[in-house]
């Protein structure tokens, strides 16, 4: 999750995010006409997940009381938030890239997924007193949060810029938005970026970037339509997501990183040393291994976020001020 991450991200990260940009737009296509197309996907409770067979091996690692309950308890956000996790049209059944990432590894375990929706600090008090087994939720992987949790990898943390439909510029810097208005959720990692990337630019002689605060997202795409702000910097999955269902908007920039050399990423999150953090890494990779990871990432629009395997605690965001 993006709230409240606040690392030091420069303009070399959008090096490696060059590639996802232009290649995952995510804007929708165009018909015979010229007109706009919006892509579907399916938001009925019907989903039809995708699943693994149980692996005996690394079922046999999952900690007996969990194998005995037969369940994975997991923790989830509440629903609210596309295609991350969200409520179908029946508004009561959970889905998303999240809700299936977790079905896929309690298939792999042979458990029965079982979803907690709370709000996103809920989650980590369920983890602490062994309410839930593991948070799959949007959560980065930093070091802070190492200290108590184990975190096996699935998917790269990236933000990206969202702007109007039809939009020529791009941004592969901070001079790319110097001068510009810039819709961001506040407190966030993201807002970190444009406060950076502003210093920078007023350092350079260049303009600072006139940064803009919603207290909700359809203000801030009402803006973006009557052309009171130049985009909006939010977590990619909803940029991607929002840009391929409502036909106005595309994504013009991407960030993928933490820092000069720091890939940021998302993980399965469990109580560290509860002997959960080897079984998910490792069914994560069967996951990757055999198709269906791709497969998941695929049905929501998400390939560019995908990793090539699950790493068990890597370097994470670093604590602030270090």
């Amino acid at each position: 999750m993006s709230a409240l991450i606040r690392p030091k991200l420069t303009a070399f990260t959008l090096a490696i995010a060059a590639a996802l940009t232009l290649s995952a737009c995510g804007g929708p296509t165009t018909d015979a006409s010229g007109s706009a197309s919006k892509e579907r996907f399916n938001t009925s409770p019907d989903q039809n997940r995708y699943t693994a067979p149980k692996v005996a091996s690394i079922a046999a690692e999952v900690p007996a009381a969990i194998r005995s309950r037969g369940t994975l308890e997991i923790g989830n956000s509440k629903g609210s938030t596309a295609p991350l996790t969200f409520f179908a049209t029946d508004n009561k059944t959970l889905i998303g890239v999240e809700t299936d990432m977790a079905y896929a590894i309690a298939s792999v375990f042979g458990l029965k997924a079982h979803y907690n929706p709370v709000s996103f600090e809920q989650i980590f008090v369920g983890l602490d007193s062994g309410k839930y087994d593991v948070g799959v939720s949007n959560i980065t992987v930093t070091e802070l949060r190492k200290q108590k949790y184990d975190m096996a990898t699935y998917r790269k943390d990236a933000q990206a810029f969202e702007a109007k439909k039809g939009t020529r510029w791009r941004v592969t810097g901070p001079e790319d938005v110097a001068g510009r208005t810039i819709a961001v959720p506040t407190g966030t990692s993201e807002e970190k970026v444009l406060l950076d990337w502003s210093a920078q630019n007023v350092k350079a002689g260049r303009k600072s970037i006139n940064v803009k605060y919603y207290q909700d997202e359809s203000a801030c795409y009402l803006a973006l339509q009557s052309g009171q702000i130049d985009a909006y910097l939010h977590p990619n999955p909803e940029a991607q997501y929002h840009a391929k269902t409502s036909g106005q908007t595309q994504v013009v920039g991407a960030i993928i990183g933490a820092g000069e050399h720091l890939q940021g990423l998302i993980a399965a999150t469990t109580k560290k040393g509860n002997g959960l953090g080897k079984p998910l890494n490792d069914a994560i990779n069967y996951l990757i291994k055999k198709g269906v990871y791709g497969k998941i990432l695929a049905r929501w629009g998400l390939t560019s976020d995908g990793v090539s395997a699950s790493r068990l605690n890597p370097p994470g965001l670093p604590i602030e001020g270090k």
